[in-house]
């Protein structure tokens, strides 16, 4: 639709940290259409000289929030826009958002799903699982979560039953499994017949979880996978 392509003012109604450089943004959006799960908006920096710095982001928060969407951003010391987000940007504060988009990466809630995310790769899966909060949990969902040490952590919150957290350099004290690399062994309980499986992270992770749903017997047709580079 034509009014997904035209740029609106969007203004801060709030800032909540997740960790010590990740921030989730709510954006009160005045001409706010409907997303859906697993899509993504493209955030433009007021003009400075004549450039505009842009970006996407996913979209983390269900679609049945109406009115506002939140951003969850990873501070890039050497991005383009991050750095505003996090250091300048204030509430009550505006930038000029365009979407929603994507249409492949997305999951209506009616089908199974096992999410499988690194790091910020976590965050469409996140509005997934809001989603299937909001519509009463109709068919089955596991998250995996994949983290480098406990602080890196998005949602501790929000997360319980129904996720699987993963810490690949440095496990908590108590945690069963010791620090290491996303496996086989992780995932072969968590399979779900007839489940869509989406991937998201770094284009490294996001390869590596990929070929290990396909080694475990998942048809590729079934994997989808979405890889975040830097911003």
């Amino acid at each position: 639709m034509q009014h997904l392509l035209e740029w609106q003012v969007a203004t801060v109604r709030a800032i909540r940290t997740e960790t010590p450089n990740v921030k989730t943004l709510t954006l009160g959006m005045p001409n706010w259409t409907p997303h859906r799960a697993g899509q993504h908006v493209v955030v433009r920096l007021p003009d400075h000289e004549g450039h505009h710095a842009q970006r996407s982001y996913s979209i983390a928060s269900e679609p049945e929030r109406t009115g506002e969407i939140d951003l969850t951003v990873e501070r890039v010391d050497a991005g383009a826009v991050s750095p505003y987000l996090h250091d300048v940007l204030r509430p009550g504060g505006q930038i000029e958002v365009r979407g929603p988009f994507g249409g492949w990466f997305i999951w209506s809630g009616q089908t199974p799903a096992l999410l499988v995310g690194g790091g910020s790769g976590v965050v469409p899966l996140m509005a997934m699982v809001r989603h299937w909060r909001a519509r009463g949990r109709p068919v089955p969902l596991h998250l995996v979560v994949s983290v480098r040490e406990p602080g890196d952590l998005y949602y501790r919150d929000e997360l319980g039953a129904g996720t699987t957290v993963v810490h690949t350099r440095t496990a908590p004290d108590g945690d069963p499994r010791p620090a290491a690399r996303l496996s086989a062994d992780d995932l072969r309980p968590l399979l779900l017949p007839g489940a869509t499986c989406y991937v998201c992270g770094s284009a490294g992770f996001a390869e590596h979880a990929s070929q290990l749903l396909v080694t475990l017997g998942v048809h590729p047709g079934q994997v989808r996978v979405e890889r975040f580079g830097p911003s």
